[in-house]
């Protein structure tokens, strides 16, 4: 804390008990004394404790913990469908149900791992992005309250005046900066190599939903029922800082807190990056690429059917190839985006793949089992015998998926890499990883990754990364 060292911001908050704030360690404020302040391991425990956030270092906007380090996958799970908003207009029941689990047991577990309850989660996330909203948009209170998960103005005028000791309107004129339209600072810890990721992710763009530039990277974004635009740009704050600008269209207001959620996990804002290089660091043939290459993440996805359709789309075929056949699927099976004529498509959903049928995927340019592969994936999605969420053991989530035709280790894991953001996920058959190794088949593969547990998937962008800049 009195380094203000940024590798551990979001890692733990320090609260201040004459002044009743709680701030993040690297906190430009004065330094107390080390007998006035007490520390937790996340916000919410610190707002719990009767504390409120910070109005200069907006603990909001912290980098988060990644699933590696949640205790289990349970609380992993029900943190992040709890951050995408699940308890917003649904009850602890409904969401146990979905966890598979019982409500007792879940809020029994929250409670223990991160000594706060399932609800007072939910009230703490809300309000970090209604402050963050009031501090960075114009947006009226009304349309921020709902945003925020808020199901009336008055409990939002009610809580937040609680919690942050003035009232929605008050803190918007002492803190207010924000511009017309809606665009959010979501930090990250550095190093963060915005080129390579922007690079990943331009290299596997779908044509008419995806725009990669130079340095922005744009989509058609379909959620929760509604349809819109994002735009993403990274800033530089400082030489020990970064943070990625998040430009959202209205159209997504609706859905704004799952959309934040899908957006960190898809740029991997939350990873800490000296655990990752101390890990990998140890394998000699990694080292020098992780020295190389500190900031490397593992790019994830907005929409976890569409990454896996795009997987399947990319088996034994090159990554240009893929990317035609990707645009064409959006094309025909999809809805068209903007004003006629924009060339900008919605990517179909599950139940418009089901309808479609596998005939007419075929038709589109694949091999008739892929397109039957396909198929049974969105079939089984619709009928949720798979889930695509993180809410399952790495094992358990590709024994299911290797059950559906088409579907081997290879494209599982890589799935669970990208559409859960598994940070331990390791396609082993993958050739291109036995081809940095120096190695022959996947079993040797696994052995020699046993040591990079539990960020095996970043040493697969690493290798990655290495052979496409070597050649």
């Amino acid at each position: 804390m009195v380094a203000r060292d940024p590798r551990f911001d979001g890692v733990f908050f320090v609260a201040v008990k004459t002044t009743g704030i709680y701030c993040r360690p690297i906190c430009p404020a004065r330094t107390p004394g080390r007998n006035r302040v007490e520390f937790y391991a996340t916000a919410v425990q610190a707002e719990a404790a009767g504390f409120r956030a910070c109005f200069r270092c907006r603990p909001e906007v912290a980098p988060g913990h990644a699933p590696v380090d949640a205790v289990d996958t349970l609380v992993a799970a029900a943190t992040q469908r709890i951050a995408e908003g699940a308890l917003n207009e649904h009850s602890l029941d409904d969401l146990a149900a979905e966890l598979r689990v019982s409500a007792r047991h879940l809020r029994r577990a929250l409670e223990a791992r991160l000594g706060v309850s399932p609800v007072e989660l939910a009230q703490s996330r809300r309000l970090a992005l209604a402050k963050q909203l009031l501090q960075d948009t114009q947006l009226p209170l009304t349309d921020i309250a709902f945003a925020a998960g808020f199901q009336s103005v008055r409990r939002f005028n009610a809580v937040f005046a609680d919690r942050m000791g003035r009232s929605p309107s008050e803190l918007r004129r002492e803190h207010g900066k924000g511009e017309q339209g809606v665009t959010l600072r979501l930090d990250v810890r550095a190093p963060y190599d915005w080129p390579r990721l922007l690079g990943f992710l331009r290299a596997r763009a779908i044509p008419g939903v995806e725009v990669v530039g130079d340095d922005v990277y744009e989509r058609v974004v379909h959620l929760g029922g509604k349809t819109g635009t994002i735009r993403v740009r990274f800033a530089t704050t400082d030489k020990r800082a970064g943070r990625l600008a998040l430009g959202v269209s209205p159209e997504l207001m609706p859905v704004l807190m799952p959309l934040v959620a899908r957006v960190r996990r898809m740029f991997d804002l939350d990873a800490r990056p000296d655990q990752i290089a101390a890990t990998l660091g140890r394998d000699k043939l990694l080292a020098p690429m992780v020295k190389r290459r500190p900031g490397l993440r593992v790019p994830g996805a907005i929409d976890p059917f569409e990454a896996a359709v795009r997987a399947l789309l990319g088996q034994q075929v090159s990554v240009a190839a893929a990317t035609t056949l990707a645009g064409r699927f959006a094309q025909q099976l999809g809805q068209p985006f903007g004003a006629p004529g924009d060339g900008r498509w919605r990517f179909p959903t599950p139940r418009e793949v089901v309808a479609a049928g596998p005939e007419r995927i075929g038709r589109l340019g694949m091999p008739r089992t892929r397109a039957a592969a396909i198929h049974a994936l969105a079939s089984a999605i619709v009928d949720r015998t798979v889930v695509l969420d993180g809410a399952r053991e790495l094992p358990a989530f590709v024994d299911q998926l290797c059950a559906l035709p088409g579907i081997g280790p290879w494209t599982a894991h890589y799935l669970a890499m990208r559409a859960l953001h598994v940070p331990d996920a390791f396609p082993a058959a993958d050739l291109g990883v036995q081809k940095a190794l120096g190695m022959t088949g996947p079993k040797a593969a696994e052995q020699h990754a046993e040591a990079w547990r539990p960020y095996r998937a970043y040493a697969v962008l690493h290798l990655w990364t290495h052979l496409s800049e070597a050649s």
